[in-house]
């Protein structure tokens, strides 16, 4: 598959490994080993497996191969990774380039696990860790110093949306010799060509919009084939934080629908987040392209579009984002995203509950904020539905 294809061909066709059968789907590749025919092949392989050959499905395994090929070739990298879930990405990536004595600047803006990483994890094992605004460039320069390992943190924030400028931080971090750690999910491959702004390492949580189902969990780590296969594989392989077969084929079967799928949804998001702007139960809309944004115009340079996500703060607080949750009919009260269902989700007693009030309140995550993923579903619908559960609070 060539690079001159687009994207969107891409996402149906890259990486695909057909057997003797000739199928048209993707095979599922179901077994944990592989059959040597001699035990010279065994010692040969385990020396220095080629790209057709396979050990152990912890190490790499046909069906996974695809996915990360494919995911590879969307993303603009030489290589990637399958993990078993978007956090495993998250810890493979920071986990196997660290070490005991080594510094890390992170925005202070993350999903609640990516925190518990960055502020519980690695300091645990002798790694310093820094956090800052993450749209603060001057908190990034002051932070950043040379023997700086790496700089890790969120495109588009989880769940206040904030935008972080990636080339100047890129440009902040590579002066000092430190790598780019950014996880992409929010604005997807899709709206922001991460690793050409300077990312080093991508990671995304599949279970996401690539799935886009609700069916399983999964991550991908993407970066140069020497950072995946030097430095990324021996970690994952050796503790154990490889996808399944069954699901990178379900993995490929949403990369084939994404461009489709995340396109509609954000069609759907960006019109739900201007119609809710200066509705009288609703203190203020939170959306990369809507021009009351405090990053509106890094975002519009930055993504080409704003998302399938977007946060608002309804009146009332606590009490009255309940009543609004509860009063909603078509979108389903959980804690995923991306998915073909309209998700909506408390973030203050969920995603980020374990933090103090005032580290939720420092990152703008108000008892009255709501964060809604938009499906499938028809907009005007979904903003009947939103209309009548306001009405109740």
């Amino acid at each position: 598959m060539t690079d001159d294809l687009s994207r969107r061909t891409r996402l149906v066709h890259t990486g695909t490994r057909r057997s003797q059968y000739g199928e048209m789907a993707e095979a599922i590749f179901l077994t944990q080993g592989f059959a040597y025919a001699s035990a010279e092949q065994a010692e040969a392989r385990f020396i220095a497996a080629g790209p057709e050959e396979f050990i152990y499905a912890r190490y790499g395994n046909p069906t996974v191969r695809m996915f990360e090929d494919r995911m590879a070739a969307v993303e603009g990298t030489e290589d990637a990774f399958a993990t078993a879930s978007g956090m495993a990405a998250v810890n493979g990536a920071l986990m196997a380039m660290l070490r005991a004595g080594d510094h890390v600047v992170a925005s202070r803006a993350l999903f609640g696990s990516c925190l518990y990483i960055v502020e519980e994890i690695l300091p645990r094992f002798g790694v310093q860790v820094d956090l800052v605004d993450g749209t603060d460039l001057a908190q990034w320069r002051a932070a950043v110093r040379p023997g700086t390992r790496a700089v890790f943190f969120e495109t588009v924030s989880n769940p206040t949306l904030e935008v972080v400028d990636i080339a100047a931080v890129a440009a902040i971090a590579h002066a000092a010799g430190a790598l780019v750690v950014a996880d992409n999910v929010f604005a997807t491959p899709l709206f922001t060509d991460t690793q050409a702004l300077g990312a080093d390492v991508v990671v995304y949580s599949t279970t996401k919009h690539v799935d886009g189902q609700g069916r399983a969990l999964g991550g991908v780590i993407c970066a140069s084939r020497a950072f995946v296969r030097k430095t990324a594989e021996p970690y994952l392989k050796h503790t154990g934080g490889a996808m399944s077969p069954f699901t990178a084929w379900l993995m490929l079967k949403g990369l084939e629908t994404l461009d489709l799928r995340v396109r509609a949804q954000t069609a759907t998001a960006g019109r739900l987040a201007a119609a809710l702007e200066g509705h009288p139960a609703v203190v203020r809309v939170l959306y990369p392209h809507l021009p009351s944004h405090p990053q509106h115009a890094l975002a519009r340079r930055q993504m080409e579009a704003g998302g399938t996500v977007f946060s608002l703060e309804v009146a009332g607080g606590k009490e009255g984002a309940f009543r609004f949750l509860n009063g909603l009919r078509i979108a389903t009260i959980s804690n995923n995203l991306g998915d073909s269902r309209s998700i909506v989700t408390h973030p203050a007693t969920t995603t980020h509950q374990r933090l103090s009030e005032a580290a939720r309140g420092a990152l703008g995550i108000t008892p009255g904020l709501v964060r809604f993923s938009a499906g499938l579903e028809d907009p005007d619908d979904l903003m009947a539905d939103i209309t009548a559960a306001l009405a109740l609070i």
